[in-house]
């Protein structure tokens, strides 16, 4: 199972909130909102800041999405 934060950057762009804005309003890492930007996994902590400072629900920012199968 993957992380895919997709929610997250379109209630981003609906809430007219750039990237740098989010990690200052919630006190996040640059190197979060990397690890974010390619769907690596973070800690309930820094999901639980997101929300507080968007005012949303974590399903409102993250979900978990089968991974592809490689063929050998």
């Amino acid at each position: 199972m993957a992380m895919s934060y997709n929610k997250l950057w379109k209630l981003l762009i609906d809430k007219n909130i750039m990237k740098k804005d989010l990690r200052e309003m919630a006190g996040l890492s640059t190197n979060v909102i990397v690890k974010m930007g390619k769907n690596g996994d973070v800690s309930t902590e820094v999901l639980r800041k997101i929300c507080k400072a968007l005012q949303c629900g974590m399903n409102g920012i993250v979900e978990i999405v089968p991974e592809k199968n490689t063929v050998s």
